[in-house]
């Protein structure tokens, strides 16, 4: 039986030409559309089976934003991603923001179709092939850990970056709200917006992501670090501090 659809893609006759493709295939399309910033209100609103996200830019921060709405608002909703090789962390973001799967945009028509098949099944759709090679950059860096580590900063706000200090040093969502003197709700929210621009999908990833990049040095180096109320033990500053002893509280 044929998927009901939505194609959707920064360019235009790119959604166009794959829509009338899988028209011919039997598939419903129920529209294709230009750009992908739109994507989550037109899935919202014609609730398809399939989005088809085409995207040129699978690193780029808040690219799978729309996802993440679709997610939330449509969840029945299977978006597929078509988009060039990526780096490990496009992957991981696109699959972070909800993306039931990602498939290279040289692949056949067929390729396609099988893609759009397993993702309305509930499977998770990406070519085994596409994996070993993100895996294999992942593992083989071609970037210096410095080099990543400054790129990295550039892309987060001095408060996200004293957000992501603190989620390395193991403070959960509360004490980095006493820390920073903020509430939790915006906490969270700081800390959820870090993992979508690091293309992660936890905070021990973020973690370790950081330390391995070399982003905490640099971080610290551009004087970003916990300078809230509390030390990272969740003291006021300038307290005294004995020995620590487990098991023993205040």
């Amino acid at each position: 039986m044929g998927v009901r659809l939505m194609v959707v893609d920064d360019h235009r006759l790119l959604a166009e030409a794959l829509a009338s493709a899988l028209k011919l295939r039997g598939h419903r399309v129920l529209a294709a559309a230009a750009p992908t910033s739109g994507a989550a209100e037109l899935v919202v609103s014609r609730a398809p089976e399939v989005c088809l996200f085409g995207t040129a830019s699978p690193a780029a921060p808040g690219v799978f934003d729309p996802i993440a709405r679709i997610g939330q608002e449509r969840p029945q909703v299977a978006v597929v991603v078509l988009g060039p090789v990526p780096s490990p962390r496009g992957i991981a973001a696109a699959f972070a923001a909800g993306a039931a799967g990602y498939v290279r945009h040289d692949e056949r028509i067929e390729g396609v179709e099988r893609a759009m098949l397993k993702a309305r099944a509930g499977e998770s759709a990406i070519a085994p092939q596409l994996l070993r090679s993100a895996f294999a950059e992942l593992l083989n860096p071609a970037a210096q850990p410095d080099d990543e580590g400054r790129r990295l900063l550039r892309m987060l706000t001095p408060r996200e970056a004293e957000v992501l200090v603190r989620v390395a040093e193991g403070e959960g969502t509360r004490l980095i709200a006493a820390g920073m003197d903020i509430a939790p709700s915006t906490a969270r929210t700081h800390v959820q917006r870090v993992l979508m621009k690091l293309g992660v999908g936890s905070r021990l990833e973020a973690a370790a992501l950081a330390a391995r990049t070399g982003l905490l040095e640099r971080a610290a180096g551009n004087g970003v670090a916990p300078q809230g109320p509390y030390t990272p033990e969740g003291t006021p500053r300038g307290t005294p501090q004995g020995p620590y002893v487990p098991g023993q509280s205040g």
